[in-house]
């Protein structure tokens, strides 16, 4: 057969096949180590801020004026680019990666006891739980049951729930955002790890008021449901990085659709597939959602198609899908649009290899209504990005998700 009979086979059976084949994965996984090399450079010659003040330790996004971001262990968002190598590692499989995963994640370590914060999963299961998943390394297990020690000091059993942010208490008493589903999966893992069920009873009665009380009748989700502390009672109901109050926030539908479908996966409760099933169906059947498949930063945005689209919500949503594929009767059609997602990701919204300091992923949004992080890339994006293209290519090889 002749080299031009080949490629075009090849095209065919990339039509033909399922999701992702391998030579979207194997050219993606090229360019994220093009980017990765990139970034390490960035990163170790960024300036460091003055003595006394916390190290920056992960990069975060581009600034304004396109300079990197990078953020101490404190910062929510530490985590990702540590958890992003241990990925790397993991598709790459270069071991180059898993020895800059190791250093990056070593730096994330003191938020162990870092009782002022819910993000907890974000910083400390995305960095350290990756590693122990691909190492199993004693201290690492060691490092995921302090971390959940310390964020199990923020339930509340009255509300039922964990306590997102401690900031502005003028405008709230004891706010829970959608977010915050997504450090429920530490506290699983600290079950397993330890057969201490404590963990286990608070994800699980975080996750059912969640359902209870941030949903909408159309399965859309509220950003923030504020609390009484002392009774449980729902004060009000808003989203604060949204639209408007009564708005879908992109990136919230994304971690619901995540979270409950990660809950179902620990606890089997049918209820939960339900719920993210319905969430999936909220999301893909919107009216608003582009033909790309990738959303813009508020569903219910003012002036939609005039209006930013939110990657890292696409990347989050397509990763969550994958998953929900494996469990539920609609699963076909779960997984095919999740394969749509992702190649519009990798055609329209990746960046230019040794461009944008490294980072995978352009044209995400963080906090638009404070104009905030509008169409950059943000380090959370390229994180779960990665994590749903080593989905789809062991979906596709019948090796199953590899979530522990």
């Amino acid at each position: 057969m002749n080299r031009k009979a080949i490629i075009i086979g090849w095209g065919l059976a990339l039509l033909a096949g399922p999701g992702m084949a391998q030579a979207p994965f194997a050219k993606t996984v090229k360019l994220a180590e093009t980017q990765a090399t990139l970034m390490l450079r960035e990163v170790a010659r960024a300036p460091q801020p003055a003595p006394g003040k916390p190290p920056l330790v992960s990069p975060r996004t581009l600034s304004p004026t396109g300079e990197l971001v990078l953020v101490p262990a404190r910062d929510w968002t530490s985590g990702f680019f540590p958890g992003y190598l241990w990925l790397l590692s993991e598709a790459s499989g270069d071991a180059k990666w898993q020895a800059a995963a190791k250093t990056y994640t070593a730096n994330i370590e003191q938020e162990k006891t870092n009782g002022t914060t819910h993000d907890m999963g974000f910083k400390v299961y995305c960095s350290f739980g990756t590693g122990y998943r691909l190492t199993k390394d004693p201290a690492y297990r060691e490092v995921i049951l302090t971390a959940a020690r310390t964020l199990s000091t923020r339930f509340n059993p009255k509300v039922g729930t964990l306590r997102s942010w401690d900031h502005h208490r003028d405008l709230w008493k004891f706010p829970v955002i959608i977010d915050n589903m997504l450090n429920l999966e530490l506290l699983f893992a600290a079950t397993r790890l330890s057969g201490d069920s404590s963990f286990y009873k608070i994800a699980v009665s975080h996750a059912n008021t969640t359902m209870r009380n941030h949903f909408r009748p159309d399965f859309s989700s509220f950003h923030v449901v504020d609390y009484d502390s002392a009774t449980g009672r729902v004060i009000r109901r808003m989203t604060h990085q949204g639209a408007a109050d009564e708005s879908a926030w992109a990136r919230g539908q994304g971690w619901a659709l995540y979270g409950f479908t990660m809950c179902y996966r620990e606890t089997k409760n049918p209820a939960y597939l339900a719920q993210a099933e319905h969430v999936a169906q909220f999301i893909l059947n919107h009216p608003n959602l582009p033909k790309d498949l990738i959303p813009y930063w508020d569903f219910n945005a003012p002036n939609i198609p005039n209006e930013p689209r939110d990657a890292s919500a696409g990347a989050v949503i397509a990763s969550a899908l994958y998953e929900l594929s494996t469990y539920s009767r609609n699963g076909t059609f779960y997984r095919r649009q999740a394969d749509k997602m992702m190649q519009s990701l990798a055609r329209h919204y990746s960046a230019r290899p040794g461009r944008s300091h490294g980072f995978l992923l352009l044209h995400s949004t963080g906090m638009k209504p404070a104009n905030s992080e509008v169409d950059v890339p943000l380090s959370y994006a390229d994180y779960y990005y990665l994590e749903a293209l080593l989905r789809a290519k062991n979906l596709g090889s019948g090796a199953g998700l590899s979530l522990r």
